[in-house]
């Protein structure tokens, strides 16, 4: 159903512009504190809705979300201490 999807935050001077931002992507959060915008794509065009938002006039900063490009399975390094003892033994 879904392609592969990728973030895109955005750093905006003001959140009223926040608005026009829904052309280029879906919007999935916007912080009204530190005034970003994270936007949803497919990860074919995040290259150039990136180099169009930087055109923008009202955009400070775009940066692209890495996770897709991270390892998600992760490994312990040093075994469960409470697995280790049988408690079972002495019953």
């Amino acid at each position: 159903m879904f392609g592969k999807r990728q973030g895109i935050i955005v750093w905006v001077q003001s959140l009223k512009h926040a608005k026009f931002l829904r052309k280029f992507g879906n919007i999935h959060y916007v912080s009204k504190k530190l005034k970003y915008v994270v936007i949803y794509n497919d990860m074919e065009n995040t290259e150039s809705i990136i180099d169009k938002l930087k055109a923008l006039s009202y955009v400070k900063k775009v940066e692209p979300s890495y996770k897709p490009f991270l390892k998600m399975e992760f490994e312990n390094k040093r075994p469960d201490r409470a697995k280790e003892y049988d408690y079972k033994v002495g019953l």
